[in-house]
């Protein structure tokens, strides 16, 4: 009779594991959906690109590429380990490429780097971010020699990572 009896247990302690295990299940498949549905109902809209213009503007290619015009500075943000240019680089350099073909200035470009990864890798994909906005502006008209590349005595940029990773133009005499 014990043995009908220990089978009676294995039988009742599998069904209640089962249940309890289902009933698990469905919580955490509701959980999950109402989770998911705030996350959309309060996810920021995307912003649409702008044009850009002399004053600040901003040209939004997605989240990690972009490039910003502000008080005379032109910032490309660079995506992760990339060295592309966002679109609208042309236009957000035509400021630039006026004041030194018109103007008789100088374009000087310096390029700032992250503080995650290689310091060394950092430093030379800053640079080869800097050589591809170089080479915009050639393509733009500006002569190599009115072009200056300028290491920054911190090539760590400050602010987020995203923001860190950059190249800046200015002009000078």
């Amino acid at each position: 009779m014990s043995f009908n009896s220990s089978d009676d247990d294995s039988q009742q302690r599998f069904a209640l594991g089962f249940l309890f295990a289902l009933i698990a299940l469905v919580i955490s498949t509701v959980l999950g959906v109402v989770v998911y549905k705030r996350g959309i109902a309060h996810a920021p809209a995307k912003a649409p690109a702008a044009a850009v213009t002399t004053t600040t503007a901003v040209v939004v290619v997605d989240d990690a590429a972009r490039v910003v015009v502000e008080g005379g500075v032109v910032k490309f943000f660079f995506a992760t380990g990339k060295s592309d240019l966002a679109a609208g680089a042309n236009e957000a350099l035509a400021e630039v490429v006026k004041g030194v073909v018109e103007g008789g200035k100088t374009a000087v470009v310096s390029g700032f780097h992250d503080a995650t990864g290689d310091a060394a890798l950092n430093a030379e994909l800053a640079k080869q971010r800097a050589l591809a906005v170089r080479d915009a502006l050639k393509a733009l008209g500006v002569a190599e020699e009115k072009v200056e590349l300028k290491k920054p005595e911190v090539t760590q940029g400050s602010g987020s990572n995203a923001e860190a990773r950059r190249v800046e133009v200015v002009l000078a005499p």
